[in-house]
């Protein structure tokens, strides 16, 4: 059975937001880490993961109805 999520991809890694990121399907009991690598994001370009709004890690299980935000480097002066 799948459930969905909604994914928010900020700065360089919106090139990678799905079409479906609103209700972006999931097998409910993924990682985080095996869903950046469904979506073709470089692990090394992932700094910050918020899932609803607290901070997450790769690790962190995701089981459906979750927002998943997820953020890169930041640099600048």
């Amino acid at each position: 059975m799948k459930n969905c999520i909604i994914i928010k991809l900020f700065a360089t890694l919106r090139k990678f937001t799905p079409d479906s990121a609103d209700s972006f399907p999931i097998s409910p009991g993924i990682s985080v880490r095996n869903l950046i690598d469904e979506l073709g994001i470089p692990e090394q370009e992932i700094k910050v993961i918020f899932i609803d709004g607290i901070k997450s890690s790769l690790d962190a299980r995701l089981q459906g109805g979750e927002r998943l935000g997820i953020f890169p480097p930041v640099g600048g002066g």
